[in-house]
């Protein structure tokens, strides 16, 4: 069907959220859960089809046209530099990007004193860029979860990573000393679905715009 819409859903936090601002808007969500073994669910009525994915996955199912929109958080956007349309902030999902060293080591100390040294993240690109632009050199090492664990074990002096409340970075005795960016969940296009599917896309869009602006930013 060829107006059909393929809708790319988070696995995670923003997962909730998401459902809810996509019923608001008048999609039909019913039977959706992160929790589901199927990952492809159809709505013939409606004419949608939607994805369940992991986040860092949706930016290319939505690059390559699998799927013609999804949400997804700006970090990852922002990490992996695909060639998207970003359209809406959701204004969910809020974290920050920053460098924390361990509480010992961050007293008393400025960032620059810390050039030359290993820096263990999620997220290459992003760290790569900040220390760049800062003008220090540092060696990047990609880990795929557990980031706080590096200093700990002599694996890396500092980290750069996402945090939302502060939480795991206070119990791993982690200190945030510079802020990066801060991030939301966005809703992202397919640029060649928008234009072929511009009427289905667009309504939908600025419903999503309008019911979000009013909107105070969410964890």
């Amino acid at each position: 069907m060829k107006d059909m819409l393929t809708v790319a859903l988070p696995k995670g936090k923003l997962f909730d959220d998401a459902i809810e601002l996509l019923q608001e808007a008048g999609l039909n969500t019913k039977g959706l859960s992160e929790n589901s073994r199927k990952l492809v669910i159809h709505n013939e009525k409606d004419r949608v089809k939607y994805i369940i994915c992991r986040p860092t996955d949706i930016p290319t199912f939505v690059e390559y046209g699998a799927a013609d929109f999804g949400i997804v958080g700006k970090d990852t956007i922002v990490e992996q530099d695909k060639d998207i349309m970003e359209l809406v902030d959701l204004r969910f999902g809020f974290c920050r990007f920053v460098v924390a060293l361990p509480d010992a080591s961050a007293k008393g100390r400025d960032l620059t004193q810390f050039n030359y040294r290993r820096v263990a993240t999620k997220f290459p690109k992003v760290a790569e860029t900040f220390f760049a632009e800062k003008g220090m050199q540092v060696e990047i090492i990609k880990l795929h979860g557990n980031i706080e664990l590096a200093p700990a074990v002599g694996l890396a002096d500092m980290i750069v990573d996402i945090v939302s409340t502060g939480r795991t970075l206070k119990e791993n005795n982690l200190t945030a000393v510079e802020d990066i960016f801060t991030a939301t969940a966005r809703l992202i296009a397919n640029r060649v679905a928008y234009r072929l599917k511009h009427k289905r896309i667009q309504p939908l869009v600025e419903r999503v715009r309008s019911l979000v602006k009013d909107k105070e930013v969410t964890y």
